[in-house]
């Protein structure tokens, strides 16, 4: 057995989607308040479709308090060593010592060729990864007053030292190949792969060619750190990775750390939900079994924790899963939210609602004016038009059903109707409430909920969780229509379209009474805009 006695890190490994820039820095955000200690995003500078690594990782740094970044890895052949020195330690500097470097030696060389990097072999590629962490130590002010390494690949002779770092950045790289796991044990600060890439068995035989390197090379196993991404799911098993509860998580982690000495887990995913339970269940559940097994006196002593803002207490998050069938006003705002009375008409459902974020109290001595609570009201009378709207359609359904009206006029009906134009990517909050009825003019998805994430970090959890549950109901919607497509083309049947209609009330009354509890308050303080 093996544990190295390394701090515990927890931390996210966010997808950089250009498509979709504002959710990407609320999962930082996110990844923060749910107590994580580091938010790490992939970099692919040859990938279109990809935010620059490195600009996001600077936003999300000024977007965060106490969080610490990393490139996940850094692609090499792309970002010429004396060039990501002088990046990583300027926003080390600007952000007070947050940065840590995660390395990758390269991939998909055709695409680094086409973006005119240099294509390289694999052994090319471990030399030029050990000149780069020359120059890069030396920019860093490691190796002297100047920096000159005459390599193969990177040819530094006499360039300036600076700007020195915050703090002594670390180097992690991503590797799986003997020379490259030596180079690891040699020259780096940590390891870093992706559990699937590697199976828990090997990490045995990978660990001792590490630590053999390091013992040659006159340094200590233990002074690098073994970092792992991790991925999964949280319930039953399917598309691999790990899968179960969080005391499943705990259990498989917590090993993995006192038998194999790995002490970083990165959860790899952009599932907002995820990331929650993850720093709210699974983080302090392995802490409390490694701690209870590194006091038993046969295990070695963890170091104290190092003076880093990513080992930093964490700030403590709501637990999620409150009741949403919370009656009564919201206290300071005035206003009450309609609540869910819990009842469920169909025999299946399309979300868990106990794994909903709860929304923090933005100020409990708040005394919120006349116009304030306007904000937060007109939420509730749209919402109650879209009450009004489901009623309409379980009534259309009892007409059809009495033969008072066709099929096709009850689908016309139903596709004029706001409930349905919204097609809930977009959500149901505008600006004026006189405009509902036509068009919903301010969009929530796109402009209300990114903005109440910038306004109040905190409220990231809620407005995520709030995104996911409107693509939803616009599935659950579309299943209804194809219910009635289905009844006019003689395939489908009354009882079929009733439980669609049924699952429709269910998840739609939940959703508006849990947006309202989540949001009155947060629009009646900071607008919609």
């Amino acid at each position: 057995m093996t544990d190295y006695g390394h701090e515990l890190l927890f931390g996210t490994f966010i997808t950089p989607r250009a498509d979709s820039p504002d959710r990407v820095v609320a999962l930082a955000q996110l990844t923060e308040q749910a107590g994580l200690d580091l938010v790490t995003a992939q970099d692919h500078p040859y990938q279109a479709a990809f935010l620059d690594t490195w600009t996001l990782l600077s936003l999300i740094a000024g977007r965060t308090e106490r969080i610490t970044v990393s490139p996940n890895v850094a692609n090499l052949p792309l970002r010429p060593p004396a060039m990501l020195a002088r990046s990583a330690a300027s926003l080390d500097l600007l952000s007070g010592g947050r940065v840590e470097l995660g390395l990758g030696a390269g991939a998909f060389w055709d695409a680094i060729v086409a973006n005119g990097g240099p294509h390289r072999t694999p052994a090319e590629s471990v030399e030029a990864l050990e000149e780069a962490i020359a120059v890069i130590r030396g920019i860093w002010g490691q190796a002297g007053p100047s920096v000159r390494v005459d390599g193969k690949h990177y040819r530094v002779r006499g360039a300036k030292v600076g700007p020195e770092p915050a703090h002594d950045i670390g180097i992690w790289v991503g590797a799986y190949k003997p020379r490259m796991l030596r180079l690891i044990g040699r020259l780096a600060d940590g390891w870093l792969p992706t559990l699937g890439y590697l199976q828990p068995e090997q990490l045995p035989e990978m660990n001792k060619l590490i630590d053999d390197a390091a013992v040659q090379a006159g340094r200590e196993p233990g002074a690098i750190r073994r970092l792992v991404n991790v991925s999964g799911s949280f319930g039953r098993g399917g598309g691999g990775g790990i899968s179960g509860s969080a005391e499943d998580w705990a259990e498989q982690l917590a090993e993995l750390t006192l038998t194999h000495g790995l002490s970083a887990y990165i959860l790899a995913g952009d599932d907002a939900t995820a990331i929650q339970r993850f720093g709210a269940e699974v983080a302090p559940a392995v802490r409390e079994r490694v701690a209870a097994e590194r006091s038993r006196p046969s295990a070695p002593a963890a170091p104290a924790a190092p003076d880093s803002p990513a080992q930093a207490e964490a700030a403590p998050t709501p637990a999620p899963g409150e009741s949403i069938t919370v009656r009564g006003e919201i206290p300071g705002v005035g206003l009450t939210p309609t609540p869910d009375d819990g009842t469920r008409l169909a025999d299946r459902t399309v979300w868990d609602e106990s794994e909903r974020p709860v929304a923090p109290r933005i100020d409990e001595d708040h005394k919120y004016t006349r116009h304030e609570k306007a904000r937060g009201q007109q939420l509730i009378d749209i919402h109650d038009h879209l009450r009004q709207e489901l009623a309409q359609v379980r009534d259309l359904v009892d007409q059809v059903e009495a033969g008072m009206i066709g099929v096709g006029e009850a689908r016309s009906a139903i596709n004029e109707m706001t409930l349905r134009q919204n097609n809930w990517t977009l959500g149901t909050y505008c600006e004026s409430y006189c405009r509902l009825v036509t068009t919903h003019h301010t969009i929530e998805d796109q402009s209300m909920l990114p903005f109440l994430r910038r306004a109040d970090a905190r409220l990231a959890p809620v407005t995520l969780r709030l995104e996911a549950e409107h693509k939803i109901i616009h599935e659950v919607i579309e299943s209804v229509d194809r219910a009635l497509v289905a009844l006019v083309g003689g395939e489908g049947d009354l009882k079929g379209l009733r439980a669609e209609v049924d699952l429709l009330t269910d998840t739609l009354l939940s959703h508006l009474s849990y947006e309202e509890r989540s949001l009155v308050e947060p629009l009646a303080r900071y607008g919609a805009h």
